[in-house]
C-alpha cells in the first residue's frame, strides 16, 4: 500500500467476526483493566492499559507502517519517548554522540538529568561533518543521536553515512524525524536503527495532543524499549491515541500543503531587503540542498529566518503578525512563529546559542496549511513595522 492508504487503513481494519461491530474507525477504549474468563487467559492479550491498550495498539501499528518499521511504540510526549530510550539502552558511564543544534528540551534532558544526575556523558557534535563524528567516538560510545533537519537551524545530516560509521562499531543510530514526518523522510531505510517523533507535531497535526513515538525493526531493541515503556509507564493515553489516529489520516495531504506554502514563503523572504538570511532545505541557497534532494522526498514546512537589526525589531515583527500565532511547538495546520533565543532554546546557554548560530534575530517559522498568499501578505505587513 502507498503512504496515504496506509495512513487511513493500517491498524483500523474492520472486525467482521461474530459479535463484532465492524467499526471503520478504531474504537476509543478507555478501560484501565480487562476482565478475563480464566486466570491464565488474558482476553485478547489485554491485561492492563499501561501494558497494552487496543486504541494505542492500533496507533502503534499505524506508526510502524508509516515509518516502514516492524514495531511502533507510543508515549505520553516526545521527551517521554526519549527518556524511555535512554533508560532502556544506557547505563552510568556510557557515552552518546548528539547533534549539536538540537531541540532545547532534549538538550535540557540530556545535560541536566542524564548527565548531571546519572553520569551518562554526551558529546554535542556537528553531525553534518562526518570527520567530527568519527573523532568523537570512544570505547564507551553506545548511541548516536541525530536530528535531521535540526531544530531550529535546519542543518542536515547524511543518515546513510552516519549508519556506515556507527554500525561497524556496534553503535545504535537514532534519528529524530519530527521535522520531516514519515511522509518526507524514512531514516530506517537509510540505515538508522531507531526513529523518534514528537507526535504532537506533524503526525497529529492539529495542536491538540501531546505525544511521542519510537519506531524500529530490531527485535531485541524493541523488547528493551517496550519493557521500559511498561515499567516506567510513560504511555500515550487512549484518548490521545484516538486523536493521533484521526490526525494521521490526512498526514500526506497536509505535508504536501505545508511544503508548498513553505516554498513560496521562503522564496518571498529571500528577496526581502529586511531579511538577512532564509534557511530552508528546498532553497538552492541551502548549503545541503543536494543532500536534501537525496535523502528526503520533500522539504517540509519548517524554516528559519534571520532579520537585519536587533532583538527589539525581531520581537516587533513576530508580535505584529495576525495569522501566525506567536507560540512554541510546530507542525499544526495553523502557522506558528517563535524566537528560539527567548522561547524554545531559552534553556540553552547563551554562549552555546551563539556558537550554533542562534542569534537574537533568528526566527523559526512553522508554515501551516492556510492560503499561501494570505500568509505572505501577513508577513509583508508585519515586516513594515521592523
Amino acid at each position: 500500500m502507498k503512504f496515504s492508504t496506509k495512513s487511513i487503513h493500517t491498524g483500523e481494519e474492520p472486525d467482521f467476526r461474530e459479535g463484532a461491530s465492524g467499526d471503520v474507525v478504531a474504537a476509543l477504549h478507555l478501560s484501565t483493566t480487562f476482565a478475563r474468563s480464566a486466570v491464565d487467559r488474558p482476553t485478547g492479550g489485554y491485561e492492563y492499559s499501561r501494558s497494552l491498550n487496543p486504541t494505542r495498539k492500533a496507533l502503534e501499528q499505524k506508526l510502524a507502517a508509516l515509518e516502514k518499521a516492524c514495531y511502533g511504540l507510543a508515549f505520553a510526549s516526545g521527551l517521554a519517548a526519549e527518556t524511555a530510550v535512554l533508560l532502556a539502552l544506557l547505563k552510568t558511564g556510557d557515552h552518546v554522540i548528539v547533534t549539536d543544534d538540537l531541540y532545547g528540551g532534549t538538550q535540557r534532558l540530556f545535560r541536566k538529568v542524564f548527565e548531571s544526575r546519572y553520569g551518562i556523558r554526551f558529546s554535542f557534535v556537528d553531525t553534518s561533518q562526518p570527520e567530527k563524528v568519527k573523532a568523537a567516538i570512544t570505547d564507551k560510545t553506545r548511541l548516536m543521536w541525530v536530528e535531521s533537519p535540526t531544530n531550529p537551524l535546519l542543518k542536515l545530516t547524511d543518515i546513510a553515512e552516519m549508519s556506515a560509521i556507527a554500525r561497524p562499531k556496534g553503535i545504535i543510530l537514532l534519528v529524530d524525524n519530527t521535522f520531516m514526518s514519515p511522509y518526507f523522510q524514512n531514516p530506517l531505510t537509510l540505515g538508522a536503527d531507531m526513529v523518534l517523533h514528537s507526535t504532537s507535531k506533524y503526525i497529529n497535526g492539529h495542536s491538540d495532543s501531546i505525544g511521542g513515538a519510537v519506531m524500529l525493526n530490531d527485535d531485541a531493541l524493541f523488547e528493551q524499549v517496550q519493557f521500559m515503556q511498561n515499567a516506567a509507564g510513560g504511555i500515550l493515553s487512549p484518548f490521545d491515541s484516538y486523536l493521533v489516529l484521526r490526525g494521521i489520516k490526512t498526514l500526506g495531504m497536509r505535508m504536501e500543503k505545508h511544503a508548498g506554502n513553505a516554498g513560496k514563503i521562503a522564496e518571498f523572504l529571500e528577496k526581502h531587503p529586511k531579511v538577512k538570511k532564509v534557511i530552508y532545505p528546498g532553497l538552492t541557497s541551502h548549503p545541503q540542498y543536494a543532500l536534501a534532494q537525496k535523502q528526503m522526498n520533500g522539504f517540509g514546512g519548517m524554516m528559519a529566518v534571520e532579520l537585519h537589526g536587533n532583538l527589539t525589531g525581531a520581537e516587533g515583527f513576530v508580535q505584529n503578525l495576525q495569522l501566525f500565532a506567536l507560540a512554541e511547538s510546530l507542525g499544526g495546520v495553523e502557522s506558528l512563529i517563535e524566537l528560539p533565543a527567548l522561547m524554545t532554546h531559552a534553556s540553552v546557554p547563551a554562549e552555546d546559542r551563539n556558537k550554533l548560530g542562534i542569534s537574537d534575530t533568528l526566527i523559526r517559522i512553522s508554515v501551516g496549511v492556510e492560503n499561501a498568499d494570505d500568509l505572505i501578505g501577513d508577513i509583508e505587513n508585519a515586516l513594515k513595522t521592523v
